[in-house]
């Protein structure tokens, strides 16, 4: 029995997600290096692994050792290199293949003396999202790409881009606008190096767009992530379905409100965060709200949404016909707005 927040998981869903992302990536021949923050699961990884993937992604060092000691022995740390985890990096290069990002001359330059074991380096590439990276003509490419390939414990993989930018976009065609314009950006990088380089890659990340596009040609490798899980903020811009959606939170219902239409659940921005999508007349939208069944959850209740979250509490809006559903002691499902948020909140259990 459910008696506080908790993430559930569609295995079903899981496992067509992945495999409706695997064969879009070998039908483009790109390399499939999917991003492991969203689940940070060793369960999920297994099903990673079981389908044949062997290389990942990460966001951290700490995420890096908690996957290499599970086994993943080719991971790609997707940060700018933290300088003072050298030693942790060091650690971790003399077990696996360890791909790491740089976007400065001066991180190129600590990095090439201190590593005692080979690393790869990806110079990453800004290519419109605009948090971290340099711009495709900044002429510090060009130097660090000469002090990455001088050093004899670097290796220079190549080019590698996050277009997250794909989260503001609305619809089909400027999502993968912004798509095309990275794959633009990265080979002209590649053809300028290519000659030097012959096995550098042009590395790409995103969800929307690697969900929306047809193919991934024009990449060598695609890192998506979300696609995992999908969520309402995916299901919005238009990337997924909302059949697609292979996570929601259980919820305990605490307080119900008829006179204001209003249920308190138990769960609140330290368990679904603060991520809300916003509509243009000031309403929030922090999650929807579906009855939970014995195999998951069904559709989401028309009009029900989670309005407002604090710490602890959330506050679910439902219209008058359905306020009689809910009394104190239930458990409603909440399909997040954000999952990759959520499972780092609720490390998800397949067995649960």
């Amino acid at each position: 029995m459910r008696k506080k927040p908790e993430l559930i998981i569609n295995q079903n869903k899981l496992s067509r997600n992945i495999d409706r992302m695997l064969a879009k990536a070998r039908k483009s021949r790109a390399i499939f290096r999917p991003h492991f923050k969203t689940h940070q699961s060793l369960e999920i990884g297994k099903v990673f692994r079981e389908k044949g993937i062997d290389k990942i992604t990460v966001s951290s060092v700490s995420m890096a050792e908690f996957f290499a000691k599970d086994g993943w022995d080719d991971i790609t740390i997707a940060f700018p290199v933290n300088l003072l985890e050298m030693k942790e990096i060091n650690k971790l290069a003399a077990d696996i293949q360890l791909n790491l990002l740089v976007d400065s001359q001066y991180s190129a330059s600590v990095l090439a003396s201190g590593p005692e074991n080979k690393v790869g380096v990806f110079v990453e590439i800004d290519t419109g999202y605009h948090r971290s990276g340099l711009l495709p003509d900044d002429p510090e490419i060009d130097a660090i790409v000469r002090l990455v390939s001088a050093s004899g414990k670097l290796g220079f993989k190549g080019f590698l881009t996050h277009a997250g930018h794909t989260y503001s976009a609305r619809g089909k065609q400027a999502v993968l606008s912004i798509m095309e314009d990275a794959r633009q950006k990265l080979n002209d990088l590649k053809a300028k190096y290519i000659g030097q380089f012959p096995e550098l890659i042009a590395s790409y990340g995103d969800t929307p767009s690697c969900s929306m596009a047809d193919d991934c040609s024009g990449f060598d490798e695609v890192r998506p992530g979300n696609f995992v899980f999908c969520d309402v903020m995916q299901y919005h811009i238009g990337s997924c379905s909302l059949d697609d959606i292979a996570v929601a939170v259980a919820c305990p219902v605490v307080s119900v409100y008829p006179d204001r239409n209003e249920i308190i659940i138990y769960g609140g921005a330290v368990h679904l965060s603060k991520e809300f999508i916003a509509a243009d007349n000031g309403f929030k939208l922090f999650g929807y709200v579906a009855e939970l069944t014995e195999g998951g959850w069904g559709a989401p209740i028309p009009g029900a949404y989670v309005s407002s979250l604090s710490q602890e509490h959330g506050i679910v809006k439902t219209p008058k016909q359905f306020i009689g559903k809910f009394k104190p002691g239930d458990v409603v499902g909440i399909l997040p707005v954000h999952s990759c948020l959520v499972a780092d909140l609720l490390r998800p259990n397949l067995n649960k």
